[in-house]
């Protein structure tokens, strides 16, 4: 396979735009097996070549700073990093041009791909269906928003290889390929610094199934009306299978009661009782483990290794992950939360949160329903921090619905030990579930758990 993907990029002028792990990712690749191909690197960072750890050729150019995008016209292939918007490549360069690690590594691997996203829980889910599939088969691999760019695992990959892709709407906007099975979980508000509006932001995760031939599978969430509307919407003949948590599934999967998930087609049932589950407590997580059982009954895993696997995963770091009791305050780790449905879905399922920490970067999120939550939610302390934080604390005062909760605002993570210790209630929770993005103040959701992490250990 990997000599089709040769094939596209021999004697190309190249260009890497974004130098991050998929630019690096990239540039390896291309090192390794087309040693001639001309390559060069646009990255906004004009100090990258100080902090680069790589043995880099150096007839390879570099362009830098704040005119990295001035030169993009000269290459005939641009392999965009997904953080980086197309608003700001329109009218630079032929779109035609841009192509994506995500949508490479689709053309070659359609066929044997798991996709899976949505605004909210996709790592909880692709990482759950990844557990599944390894207790079944030695011949899986996971890539994608997880932190594995698709390319560093390309050689590991053959014919007969599953790969669970968890794609952001990043890598999705860039694609024009679909997986053979694609789960698309939800859609909320997200991202609107990087899109011309939401409805670009859904069109972007909808490509996840835009391009599905008639045996290609579309795994839905049966309770979100606007991908009802987006996927009817479609003009494909892929296979469509929802899960409900409200309604009755005929052809797919819904919640028979408490902990017992049917699947049910017109060729099988199988039921499922995840009651006995280590982790994934909580609604959300019910429909996150019912498009997994959907996806593993596609593929025909038996039922018993489907519970065993389910019953025996531990859930994700930065996802309502247990840190820990200190100082007789029990810590949790929510940092992957940049939206406020998550935030109320963490509040929802753990019990006793006294203090919660909200706030980052101010991407213009929607936070009406976060606001009118707060004030009858039972948390006595709200520390907020960045500009997104001033903006729920400001609403929050101005909404008039606010009970005896104490407010803090701080300006850098070191503020929070005295706040925690000082204010939160003996054998209760101090949650970090900031309802928005980390990059004010650090690189990525999970250095901001890290940081968080160690503000408790200290303790």
């Amino acid at each position: 396979m990997i000599k089709n993907l040769l094939k596209i990029l021999k004697n190309k002028r190249v260009l890497i735009l974004g130098f991050g792990k998929e630019g690096i990712s990239t540039f390896r690749l291309i090192s390794k097996h087309i040693p001639a191909t001309q390559i060069a690197i646009a990255d906004q960072n004009d100090k990258l070549l100080e902090t680069l750890n790589l043995d880099i050729d150096s007839n390879i150019k570099f362009y830098l700073g704040k005119a990295y995008l001035e030169n993009i016209n000269e290459y005939d292939l641009i392999i965009k990093a997904p953080g980086i918007s197309k608003k700001i490549l329109r009218g630079k360069t032929n779109e035609h041009k841009i192509i994506s690690q995500a949508d490479l590594f689709m053309k070659l691997f359609s066929k044997q791909i798991i996709g899976v996203t949505g605004t909210k829980g996709k790592s909880t889910t692709s990482s759950l269906i990844n557990h599944i599939l390894s207790a079944y088969s030695k011949n899986v691999v996971f890539v994608g928003n997880i932190g594995v760019p698709p390319f560093d695992l390309i050689e590991n990959i053959d014919e007969d290889t599953w790969i669970v892709f968890e794609l952001s709407s990043h890598q999705l906007q860039d694609v024009s390929n679909s997986p053979h099975i694609a789960v698309l979980l939800n859609l909320f508000e997200e991202h609107l610094d990087h899109y011309d509006d939401l409805n670009a932001y859904h069109q972007a995760k909808l490509n996840i199934a835009k391009f599905q031939k008639d045996n290609d599978w579309c795994i839905m969430n049966g309770d979100d009306p606007i991908i009802k509307k987006l996927v009817d919407k479609l003009k494909t003949e892929n296979n469509k299978l929802p899960y409900s948590l409200i309604n009755k599934i005929v052809n797919g999967a819904s919640l028979e009661k408490d902990g017992l998930i049917k699947f049910i087609t017109t060729n099988q049932e199988s039921a499922f009782d995840v009651s006995k589950r280590k982790s994934l407590a909580g609604d959300h997580n019910l429909m996150n483990i019912m498009a997994a059982i959907c996806v593993c009954k596609i593929i025909d895993i038996p039922d018993p290794i489907i519970l065993d696997a389910i019953n025996s995963f531990t859930g994700l770091r930065h996802r309502m992950e247990y840190l820990g009791l200190f100082k007789g305050i029990h810590f949790y780790n929510d940092s992957i939360a940049t939206i406020p449905e998550a935030t109320i879905n963490a509040l929802k399922t753990l019990k006793k949160v006294d203090t919660l920490i909200l706030g980052g970067k101010d991407r213009g999120i929607d936070y009406h329903g976060l606001i009118s939550f707060l004030p009858f939610s039972g948390v006595n302390n709200l520390i907020f921090s960045g500009d997104a934080g001033k903006r729920i604390m400001n609403d929050l005062k101005s909404d008039g619905n606010l009970k005896d909760q104490k407010l803090f605002l701080i300006q850098d993570y070191n503020e929070l030990p005295a706040i925690i210790t000082e204010n939160t209630l003996h054998d209760h929770i101090c949650l970090l579930s900031p309802a928005a993005a980390s990059y004010d103040m650090f690189s990525n959701f999970e250095k901001r758990g890290d940081v968080f992490k160690k503000i408790a250990e200290n303790l």
